[in-house]
């Protein structure tokens, strides 16, 4: 798998709705459908991100390394999922992910960035916590870990945001 550095950050529409989905049944135990991420991507300000590999006239089928689903309205925006494939975790490809969203979020007159994420998930809480995200909330058994139950942290980043390095 490539490294961040050869990864190419795209615009996902519609139309890729199918692979989006793949991924996200690859990173989540909750995974979103085809339909439902369509649907998001209807809805208005929201908007997909997709990590390529360089260059992208590859195969175009492809499994992505990652994406992200955002939606920007009313000065804020939220990040409504963050996947990178197992396979490409540690390569710094979410961290290109999130630093496009929030360009495209700061583009769409964002002056904020929300997103929520499992206490228990340690890695991206370090990548949020470098980028300038910090707690405003928590919200208690809102994720499934087969019997358990575990909290979501909900963090907020001021745009433009601190993009720490790795």
């Amino acid at each position: 798998m490539s490294a961040a550095s050869d990864i190419e950050i795209r615009p996902a529409g519609k139309d890729a709705a199918e692979r989006l989905a793949a991924l996200h049944a690859l990173c989540f135990d909750e995974a979103w459908d085809a339909s439902s991420i369509a649907r998001l991507l209807a809805m208005p300000g929201a908007f997909a991100l997709m990590a390529l590999p360089s260059p992208a006239d590859g195969d175009p089928d492809a499994p992505l390394p990652g994406f992200v689903l955002a939606r920007a309205g009313g000065g804020e925006a939220e990040i409504l999922t963050i996947g990178v494939s197992p396979a490409a975790r540690g390569r710094g490809i979410g961290r290109r992910l999130l630093a496009a969203a929030a360009a495209t979020a700061l583009a769409a007159g964002a002056d904020s960035l929300f997103l929520e994420v499992a206490e228990d998930n340690e890695e991206a809480l370090r990548l949020y916590e470098r980028f300038g995200f910090y707690l405003v909330g928590i919200r208690p058994a809102y994720y499934a870990r087969g019997p358990l139950r575990i909290a979501a942290r909900t963090l907020r980043c001021d745009l433009p945001p601190l993009m720490g390095a790795s």
